[in-house]
This record gives C-alpha cells, sequence and structure tokens, in this order.
C-alpha cells in the first residue's frame, strides 16, 4: 500500500534540500510518495534533476507563497 512522507527542508540551503530528499527517499520504499517543501529556488532545477536521474517520478509540482512542494514517487 502506498504511504505519503512529508519532508520540510524548508530555510535550508543547496545542496541540503536533495541530501535530505535522498535520506528520506532511502526509507521509503517503491512506489511511495515522498512530499518535500523546500524554500531554495534553485530546488526548482535540483529536485527534478536528482528525480530523474533516480528514475523517480515527480507527480506534482506546486508552489505556495512560502515554500515549493515536490510529491515524488520513489521508482
Amino acid at each position: 500500500m502506498e504511504k505519503t512522507m512529508i519532508l520540510d527542508a524548508k530555510g535550508l540551503a543547496c545542496p541540503m534540500p536533495i541530501v535530505r530528499t535522498k535520506k528520506a527517499m532511502d526509507a521509503l520504499t517503491t512506489g511511495d510518495i515522498l512530499e518535500v517543501h523546500v524554500t531554495d529556488k534553485g530546488a526548482l532545477a535540483d529536485i527534478p534533476a536528482w528525480a530523474s536521474a533516480g528514475g523517480h517520478e515527480i507527480i506534482e509540482q506546486t508552489e505556495q507563497a512560502d515554500a515549493l512542494i515536490f510529491r515524488i514517487k520513489k521508482a
């Protein structure tokens, strides 16, 4: 059964959002969803590139007033 984990990486600068995202993703199983909340604008390029390189799928990417939110499905 698919589960969703939320990672709050707000306030962290590059490369920490990616480091924390990778660590959180390692704890999940295939098909699970990781929802990452970041404030670093570099994540707009970094997280999709990292997800693609790992075979993961960005299923949703939104921008709120205080954060960018990525929902990533683990490969």
